[in-house]
């Protein structure tokens, strides 16, 4: 009997896979290496069982990888299965809870035999597209590993240097991941170090970090801060605890250098892609959002048929359950982490820039929504007008977007 799905049981080191016919029997299975040569073997079994020229569907636990790509590169459909699905489909076979290696691949291709429908390829997009989301979510990465540090450092300086908060934190012009801030405690990483800086000196920091106003009056704020009276921890332990503070500002200049070379080539990609207009184009949508809208949507116009799978994808579509007499509407979860963060920034600054979002934005806080159900409701509605411009190809235009309906008074 002909074949009809397959499906590969991904791992760092080797891949299992299965090939199944109609009735769900294995017709063929091998163990490949993660390598060129088990690429080769993998494409070669799929020509020999392929009654459809290049047709029959794979499934597979990931949607990155080599193998993935070289799948795609050669014109194959790819099906990445939730893990989480695998493992309740698994229990169709087996009641012991059993698993194996061979056995998640003959699972994964049995789920495309029998639920082909109820699950999507991975999008065609561009390389372009794919590039630039790997642009973006290095960015995103390198900027929440850049809070980390900096929350760590906080810690730090409470626990030994308040002074330092106090100077550039509470009250001050700068933030612990400031160039100037980073710069004065390298070189003065412990209160007796923070003392002994005098003004002449504090200026000359502050033009080696970039500033360039009101650098002697900064540095007489400065001054005076770091020389406030606090309490001390002993001798040894506070110039232990400058030595790890040093190494920290260490990591955080890494990651601020990563992070404005990626915001760089991030913008670089993203204007030399045709959608970009578009995307901007939307009240505010910078450079840096636009992208990570751009990258995590993608230029595949066949991957949401319609607004509401788009919103669902972003988060942005309330999930209903109801059992009985009882019903519960809430947040959705299972959704694009990235796209959801980068969605209530985006209905924020639209909220603070735009008149007509910040009418709707009221009409839902008068209606009862709290402020995060509010800028949800507003994500929700600007996805549908962006499917919509992404379909059209056509810019965003105030004067269309809204209809009279959905304008409030107050607007």
């Amino acid at each position: 009997m002909a074949a009809v799905a397959c499906g590969v049981d991904w791992a760092q080191d080797h891949h299992d896979v299965a090939v199944v016919d109609h009735d769900g029997k294995v017709v063929a299975s091998e163990r490949i290496s993660d390598s060129a040569e088990g690429l080769t073997i993998l494409l070669r079994m799929l020509v020999e069982h392929d009654p459809t020229d290049a047709q029959l569907p794979i499934a597979i636990e990931t949607s990155r990888g080599l193998l993935v790509a070289g799948l795609r590169a050669a014109g194959r459909k790819v099906f990445a299965i939730n893990p989480f699905s695998v493992s309740r489909y698994r229990d169709r076979y087996r009641s012991s809870r059993g698993k194996s290696d061979a056995f998640d691949a003959m699972v994964l291709a049995n789920i495309l035999r029998t639920d082909i429908d109820t699950h999507r390829p991975l999008s065609d997009d561009s390389v372009e597209v794919q590039a630039l989301r790997v642009l973006t979510r290095a960015q995103q990465d390198a900027v929440w590993e850049g809070a980390e540090v900096t929350n760590r450092i906080r810690t730090l300086l409470k626990a030994f240097f308040p002074m330092a908060l106090s100077a550039f934190e509470r009250g001050g012009r700068h933030r612990l991941d400031s160039a100037a801030c980073r710069t004065i405690l390298s070189t003065a990483p412990t209160p007796e170090a923070a003392r002994s800086l005098t003004v002449r000196r504090l200026s000359s920091l502050l033009k080696k970090a970039g500033r360039q106003r009101g650098i002697d009056e900064e540095a007489t704020r400065l001054h005076a801060a770091l020389r406030q009276e606090a309490m001390h921890q002993p001798a040894a332990v506070e110039r232990a605890m400058g030595l790890q503070l040093q190494g920290l500002l260490r990591q955080l200049d890494a990651i601020c250098g990563t992070v404005a070379e990626l915001e760089e080539a991030v913008e670089t990609a993203f204007h030399a892609h045709p959608d970009s207009g578009i995307v901007s184009s939307f009240p505010g949508v910078g450079t840096q959002l636009g992208a990570r809208f751009l990258a995590e949507i993608g230029d595949d116009r066949a991957r949401f048929a319609d607004a509401r799978g788009l919103r669902a994808f972003a988060g942005a579509a309330p999930v209903t359950r109801a059992s009985g007499k009882s019903s519960f509407v809430h947040a959705r979860r299972a959704k694009n982490n990235r796209l959801a963060t980068t969605g209530y920034v985006w209905a924020l600054a639209a909220v603070r820039h735009d008149k007509n979002w910040e009418a709707l934005y009221r009409a839902r806080r008068d209606h009862g929504d709290r402020h995060t159900a509010a800028l949800r409701r507003l994500f929700s509605i600007m996805l549908s007008k962006l499917h919509y411009c992404l379909k059209s190809g056509r810019v965003y235009n105030p004067a269309y977007a809204f209809t009279v309906g959905e304008i409030p008074a107050a607007a």
